[in-house]
């Protein structure tokens, strides 16, 4: 636990949910969310491409060298899980990064903020 308000968190799904090279969508609060993940760490960026807006959950996660991306399906935008920035274009923008916390019984996201201090849009 990383001493936040667990109110603010909500269960989106079960690790074993999550594939592995493949983004999976849900949702938290109001918001669309596209998990990716590397081994057991979870991320969660807005599932919405700054470029063309369009679900980035639909694309693939590369997990090379340290860095995890996601690839937008629609022209190729990357961008880095870790912190929300593109990586690739042609987005220049960086999509927002919410807080997850993975727990015995699931992957919890924060809605309410986000750590990259990206607005959602």
């Amino acid at each position: 636990m990383s001493g936040t308000d667990d109110a603010a968190f909500e269960r989106v799904c079960s690790l074993e949910d999550v594939p592995t090279g493949e983004a999976l969508g849900v949702k938290a609060g109001d918001l669309e969310i596209a998990l990716g993940r590397d081994g057991d760490e979870v991320f969660a960026i807005q599932d919405l491409c700054s470029h063309a807006e369009v679900a980035l959950s639909e694309g693939e996660v590369a997990v090379t060298g340290g860095t995890c991306q996601i690839e937008c399906w629609l022209h190729g935008s990357m961008f880095d899980l870790r912190t929300g920035n593109p990586t690739g274009p042609p987005a220049t923008d960086p999509v927002a990064l919410f807080p997850v916390e993975v727990r015995a019984d699931g992957v919890y996201v924060d809605p309410t903020r986000t750590l990259n201090g990206v607005t959602p849009g």
